[in-house]
């Protein structure tokens, strides 16, 4: 993207800061290794919100890179540039995931082949490398009729590899289990939503107006409780706010992505330096997914050994992503305090890496 919106850098790199708290809790918290954050028979207020809030991560970061698909064709290319760059991008990001990424997760232990954000914006950047040569309106209204429609389609069950379009869900490819996380249907219609969002990104009130708009239209389907996402709410104020991620129903996307807009809008009216830290993340959204994975799983091995004095089982995938809890000494991990102060350490080890880069970069 040549003719940056600095708005969509900044907003990309505050969700970036979010994003590794999440994955430092899947890495060191206690809880992490036994239930989900999300359970509400085992999880606290602390533990809930502190993954509810990255929730807003993965949304934003296939909306904008809809986004800036867009500002890349604004530069005078032609739908051919477009679609090359789409394919050639999407395909490149789908490979890192399941080369980089599976290292930076695993290092050389066998886990599973997990299928997660990179794939799901990688394969969406296939898909609208043929989506742009469609109108723009139709884009935008099947985008988002993918997106209202998308949950009377639970209740049907996919197998095999037929799960990566709509369904959580393992299965097996040459003596391989592969995790489809980020299945493609809704995620590929969030792109093409921000791809056709491109055009009217400068009209900031505007923008703010549609933002408060979805945000209300999740508290009033949640209230109403009869659509938009397969877990009903039960009443209390946690469970108004669990909705399901996997895939991302209606109101997950609604929930998420109101309130980004808005917070875009409101950055749009701000001047950042070229050095602030949310532009510096915003600008190397790869290098920072892939070098702070990886920092935080080599820093396992020296919190291991202070605490347990061996560091053998950190080999094994960590239970939190598929490994085998039998193989970690009983109750790993740490608690929150922890948790907040390893992320606040690997945030502010990441700042002169990614500074490093965008400058090589640019």
């Amino acid at each position: 993207m040549n003719q940056r919106v600095p708005a969509i850098d900044v907003l990309r790199g505050l969700v970036m800061i979010i994003m590794a708290l999440d994955h430092t809790r899947e890495f060191f918290h206690v809880g992490a290794m036994s239930f989900s954050p999300e359970d509400l028979r085992k999880t606290t207020p602390e533990l809930f919100f502190t993954r509810w809030i990255t929730h807003f991560c993965a949304p934003v970061f296939v909306f904008t890179a809809g986004l800036g698909a867009w500002f890349w064709k604004r530069d005078g290319r032609t739908a051919a540039d477009q679609t090359r760059y789409l394919l050639g991008r999407g395909l490149w990001l789908m490979l890192a995931e399941l080369t980089l990424f599976r290292f930076a997760a695993f290092f050389t232990a066998p886990g599973p082949v997990l299928l997660t954000v990179l794939w799901a914006i990688g394969l969406s950047m296939v898909v609208l490398a043929g989506l742009i040569h469609l109108p723009l309106r139709l884009v935008a209204g099947l985008s988002l009729a993918t997106i209202a429609l998308h949950n009377l389609a639970d209740g049907i069950r996919l197998t095999g590899a037929w799960q990566m379009l709509h369904q959580l869900g393992a299965f097996q490819v040459a003596g391989l289990t592969v995790v489809s996380v980020y299945p493609l249907v809704p995620w590929f219609a969030v792109m093409a939503a921000g791809y056709c969002l491109g055009p009217l990104v400068q009209q900031r009130e505007r923008i703010e107006r549609w933002g408060w708009a979805l945000t209300i239209g999740f508290v009033l389907l949640r209230l109403a409780n009869l659509y938009g996402d397969p877990v009903p709410w039960d009443g209390s104020v946690l469970s108004f706010f669990r909705t399901t991620k996997y895939p991302p129903s209606l109101a997950f996307l609604l929930m998420t992505l109101g309130p980004a807009l808005v917070v875009m809008s409101r950055l749009g009216r701000i001047s950042f330096a070229a050095a602030n830290p949310l532009l510096v993340f915003g600008r190397t959204p790869l290098f920072y997914f892939l070098v702070h994975f990886l920092l935080l799983h080599l820093l396992t091995f020296p919190l291991g050994w202070l605490r347990y004095g061996r560091i053998d089982f950190l080999w094994a995938p960590a239970p939190s992503m598929g490994g085998a809890a039998a193989a970690y000494p009983s109750g790993y991990g740490y608690d929150l305090p922890a948790v907040y102060a390893i992320w606040i350490f690997v945030v502010i080890a990441m700042y002169p890496l990614c500074r490093w880069y965008a400058n090589r970069k640019a």
